[in-house]
């Protein structure tokens, strides 16, 4: 019976998550607020029952009553999230809400299935997250000044990036962070959304060319520390990111050249000064001939995505043990083998809708520096789920970055939450530029009717100032009339 249930599982989960997926394209389309109000309520019921199912599925294999209050836990987080955003933020993108808690729910279904010890640490840095992210959106609506500490962001980055690569821990090969209480930091996670505070900051100051030598040289010291070492997925994210932002600001296409050349001819340089890259650029070349140097990471991947197939193997039904990593770096694999390549597949088209609504926002909003942000955002999240999909699938080689708000991580986890959260703000302050906007143009409606009144309504006749009285002339001018 149990096998039954698992196997009509997964069928059920594809279905829901296929559901949920359109959805979050179709709410684009809605006209009327009613339409768009139900199909959020949908999604919600959507990724409850996905949820459902899944710990269902887990608990009959296992029989571990843990797994019953673990789920309840998750139930209460999920909900606390959704009422607390529309509570405190009644303006806020309940599209990016979901979605956030559709992420975080698939990545606690698939790292409680490989490790339930880290599924209970990333559940307490979602809960951490969430008070974070709470206080963002207010943050950004209130703090007027943020414009104005540009050289500030980028002297704590640098500062940052500097002490991980003198006494950060290796880790892998590379000098990601420093272990605090049995936990693990990684500051590049953090100092992403400073470098973007700092680039935002200082284009919107000016985009004399004076001015982008300056900024380049600084975001340009940021990527080597990174690259000094050997994070590359954060110093390749932070240089795109760069890239994005330059081009939107100074609508220059020599900037974007240069840049991409003078990237190509970093890389180079990079394979042939660190053996770290070699090894990841063989494993991509071909994972099978480098099996067991640095190739068995990408193989078992392979293996894993080709064994789900399009409807995965059903929940411990596969092996998704064998992959190294999987929590963190190879957990889509995980998914596609187990969930199915489908399911898979839906979970990728959920981060795009995200990227939709950060360029939507972006586009919308009118002040400079908030646009950029946005869009300095919303590519480097867009750009980590690339990079991490891409290394698994061996499209592009493995630079060891995860799948925001899915894999295992707590430095990820709490700085993905805290983009959210800006994001957030961003979108109410949006909101409230379209209010102004609207305000002005009714203002300006009532002013152009006759009589300076809006139509149906009675306005108290305005009181002139009262003029001092001006004497009268003795005499009046004659005016002088024109000799021709």
């Amino acid at each position: 019976m149990v096998n039954v249930i698992v196997e009509l599982s997964k069928y059920i989960m594809i279905i829901l998550m296929a559901v949920y997926t359109f959805s979050c394209f179709s709410v684009f389309a809605q006209v009327y607020e009613e339409d768009k109000k139900w199909i959020l309520i949908r999604q919600n019921v959507l990724m409850f029952l996905i949820q459902f199912t899944a710990y269902l599925v887990m608990y009959l294999q296992t029989e571990e009553k843990k797994l019953v209050f673990f789920y309840l836990a998750q139930v209460v987080l999920l909900i606390a999230i959704l009422v607390l955003y529309r509570v405190l933020y009644p303006k806020v993108s309940r599209l990016i809400v979901n979605n956030m808690c559709m992420l975080l729910s698939i990545g606690f279904i698939m790292i409680t299935r490989l490790t339930y010890s880290k599924a209970v640490k990333q559940f307490i840095f979602a809960v951490l997250g969430t008070v974070i992210g709470l206080f963002v959106p207010v943050l950004i609506r209130k703090l007027k000044f943020l414009k104005d500490w540009g050289y500030i962001y980028a002297g704590i980055g640098i500062l940052a990036l500097g002490a991980v690569a003198v006494l950060g821990q290796i880790s892998d090969g590379a000098k990601l962070g420093f272990t605090i209480a049995g936990f693990g930091v990684q500051p590049s996670e953090f100092i992403k959304i400073l470098f973007v505070f700092f680039v935002a900051a200082s284009l919107n100051r000016s985009t004399s060319f004076k001015n982008v030598v300056i900024t380049t040289a600084i975001a340009a010291a940021h990527v080597l520390i990174l690259v000094i070492s050997t994070d590359l997925g954060a110093a390749l994210i932070m240089f795109v990111v760069y890239l994005v932002m330059l081009y939107v600001a100074t609508r220059n296409p020599f900037y974007a050249i240069a840049g991409i050349g003078g990237g190509s001819v970093a890389a180079v340089l990079g394979y042939h000064m660190f053996s770290h890259i070699k090894v990841r650029v063989s494993a991509w070349q071909d994972p099978f001939a480098s099996y067991s140097e640095g190739g068995y990471q990408v193989a078992q991947s392979l293996f894993a995505i080709g064994t789900g197939s399009w409807f995965g193997m059903g929940l411990y039904q596969g092996l998704p043990d064998s992959i190294p990593v999987a929590a963190e770096d190879f957990i889509f694999s995980a998914i596609s083998e187990e969930m199915g390549l489908i399911f898979a597949l839906c979970l990728i088209l959920v981060c795009v809708s995200c990227y939709v609504m950060f360029l939507n926002i972006a586009m919308a909003i009118r002040n400079q520096f908030y646009k950029l942000i946005a869009l300095g955002l919303g590519t480097c999240y867009i750009f980590q789920v690339f990079l991490t999909i891409g290394g698994v699938t061996k499209f592009i080689p493995s630079t060891g970055v995860t799948l925001p708000l899915v894999s295992y991580g707590g430095s990820s986890m709490l700085s993905t939450m805290i983009m959210f959260g800006i994001i957030q703000g961003l979108y109410i302050l949006r909101e409230d530029e379209e209010e102004i906007i609207e305000k002005r143009r009714e203002r300006d409606i009532r002013r152009s009717e006759p009589g300076g009144r809006a139509p149906g309504k009675k306005q108290p006749p305005k009181q002139q100032p009262r003029q001092p009285r001006k004497k009268k002339p003795a005499f009046e001018e004659v005016p002088q009339q024109r000799v021709r």
